[in-house]
């Protein structure tokens, strides 16, 4: 993921949608056509610290995102 650098700020700036995550965490979720895999949604985990400032743990490619977790926001 190292040379997503770009996609993984895009997606945490402008998201398609955010989903609640584990143990306070959120995921911001975008599609994509073109990546390394083809085309993926990014998911981005991050913990927000207040109302501008948060930290990403992880990120990471997938074909579709879990349909059972809570969409707080979509575009």
């Amino acid at each position: 993921m190292q040379d997503q650098k770009d996609k993984v700020l895009e997606t945490i700036n402008d998201p398609d949608y955010i989903q609640e995550g584990d143990q306070g965490t959120k995921m911001a979720i975008r599609s994509y056509e073109k990546t390394p895999l083809g085309s993926k949604y990014l998911i981005v985990v991050y913990r927000e610290i207040g109302r501008s400032n948060g930290f990403i743990i992880t990120s990471y490619f997938t074909r579709q995102p879990a349909a059972w977790r809570e969409v707080l926001w979509r575009r």
